[in-house]
Order: C-alpha cells, then sequence, then structure tokens
C-alpha cells in the first residue's frame, strides 16, 4: 500500500498563491461582500503591482466567498494560509511588499482567528 506523501513532498506551482474575495451579494445584505468594499478594483491593482515588483511565482486569483464577509475585502496567501484584510491600494502596496516580495507579514491587516 502507497503511503500519503508528505507535503515537503508535494509541488508548488507557485511560490504564493494568493485568493482575494470578489463575490458579490445583493445591495444591503447583512454580510456585506468584498466587491461592494472594492476587492475588483484592488484585485487588478495587486496583480499589476505583483508583476512590477517581477513575482513570476505568484498567482493572484479571484475566488468567491471566503466566509470572512464582515471583516472583507479579504484575501488569504498560501502556501502559509495567512489571511489579511484590505481596504486601499496602500493596504495592497504593504502587502506585496512586505509579504510576498520580503517574505514578512503586516501585522496591521493580519485578520485575527476568532
Amino acid at each position: 500500500m502507497d503511503l500519503p506523501r508528505l507535503e515537503e513532498d508535494l509541488p508548488y506551482f507557485y511560490g504564493s498563491h494568493v485568493f482575494m474575495c470578489v463575490n458579490v451579494r445583493p445591495a444591503g445584505h447583512p454580510r456585506g461582500c468584498c466587491t461592494e468594499k472594492g476587492s475588483l478594483e484592488l484585485r487588478a491593482y495587486m496583480k499589476n503591482r505583483a508583476k512590477e515588483a517581477g513575482l513570476t511565482d505568484v498567482r493572484i486569483n479571484a475566488s468567491q466567498c471566503l466566509d470572512r464577509c464582515e471583516r472583507g475585502p479579504a484575501l488569504v496567501i498560501y502556501p502559509e494560509g495567512v489571511w489579511y484584510r484590505f481596504e486601499s491600494k496602500d493596504d495592497i502596496d504593504k502587502i506585496v511588499r512586505v509579504h510576498l516580495v520580503e517574505g514578512g507579514r503586516v501585522a496591521g491587516l493580519l485578520m485575527e482567528n476568532d
């Protein structure tokens, strides 16, 4: 019987894989939605900033609901599984520079797990 592969044996197609919520809910929905908070435009901005930074091993994907609606807009970066909230181009610039380029964390934008 073959044993499951260890995580370190699994191939990673990207150094970092970013999922940004662009879910849409009806206007006035009690949970809100990330798109009405600007996530679609900020995703396009993040893609451009990553490209400008020369990050060829980073993939930035649109995602449907990440179930952090009240805290969003939301994004998660794998393989680390680090969650951020963001509201502006400045926030995106910090995430690209500190997390994706430098390998750190943007403490003021991290989502708490509560």
